[in-house]
């Protein structure tokens, strides 16, 4: 195999691992499938994100690496009463870096979205429904010592008695990391909980495109934002199956034993409805 840049090894890494080894080793000689990262947030629009997973006997360097973005594919959403075609925009923060995005449908709580996806002669959907939002109740930057210059953040809600909920955490750093990424451990399932009055700490998420070493940590002068989110059962399956690759080292060259948890007929990966709740902290600044 040629050498391959880090976004290609990235790549790698997102759409392999989507795959078992038992699937991945029949495709070598067959059709690559319609890998789908898609989601709709409450007050937001529809995005997706498309890409073809790669045979084991591909040939991949910085320029074949773009034959398996997909870029071309009808996209469509409906919330059951609109329908709306979404469009492809380029977008530099993301792997694939194309999204195609909405701009007339926005997520709201309890309501059911049907993604179809038109590529060539095959047809992918999904469907997905916002659950309620749960709001952040407080979040602090808190540090082991008053001395040292990093510390973690300690997020407080409370979980609805009454209602199953499956939870995930994400944070951004303002002016390093342009959008939010997965806390570390940050999927959370109610069940496990043995008081409805939740106190935790939040370990940063790991931006792949940073250009920076990756702390566990925030700092001191950073301006953190903070992003509780409310998903379905397959949501919550399907990250804790992603983090699990994440943090077991998986190689990006082959595929992990198991697959990713897929809510996709006809392809792979996940079309997610989320309720969020977003909050920023502001650390002191810099001695």
């Amino acid at each position: 195999m040629k050498k391959i840049g880090l976004l290609s090894l990235i790549f790698l890494l997102i759409v392999l691992v989507s795959c078992s080894r038992e699937d991945y080793v029949k495709s070598v000689d067959g059709e690559s499938k319609i890998v789908v990262e898609g989601w709709i947030e409450q007050g937001d629009v529809p995005q997706v994100i498309l890409s073809r997973s790669i045979p084991i006997n591909a040939v991949i360097d910085s320029t074949t690496i773009f034959d398996y973005f997909i870029r071309s594919a009808k996209v469509t959403v409906s919330d059951g009463e609109n329908e709306e075609v979404l469009s492809l925009r380029s977008d530099k923060d993301r792997v694939p870096p194309y999204v195609y995005h909405g701009s007339k449908i926005i997520g709201e709580v309890g309501k059911t979205y049907a993604l179809k996806i038109e590529y060539l002669n095959k047809i992918i959907k999904a469907t997905t429904t916002i659950p309620n939002v749960v709001t952040i109740k407080s979040a602090k930057y808190v540090k082991e010592n008053p001395a040292d210059a990093k510390g973690f953040v300690h997020l407080e809600f409370n979980d609805p008695i009454l209602e199953k909920n499956y939870y995930q955490i994400e944070t951004r750093l303002d002016k390093e990391e342009p959008i939010f990424v997965p806390a570390l451990y940050g999927n959370l399932n109610d069940e496990n909980f043995i008081s409805p009055s939740i106190s935790l700490q939040v370990t940063r998420g790991i931006y792949v495109l940073s250009k920076t070493k990756y702390e566990p940590y925030f700092r001191d002068g950073d301006l953190i934002f903070v992003k509780l989110r409310t998903m379905s059962k397959e949501g919550f399956d399907f990250w804790n199956s992603w983090q699990n690759e994440i943090i077991n080292g998986r190689s990006p060259i082959f595929p992990a034993n198991t697959s990713l948890k897929s809510n996709i007929k006809g392809g792979i990966g996940i079309w997610e409805g989320y309720g969020q709740s977003t909050i920023s902290i502001q650390t002191p600044q810099k001695k």
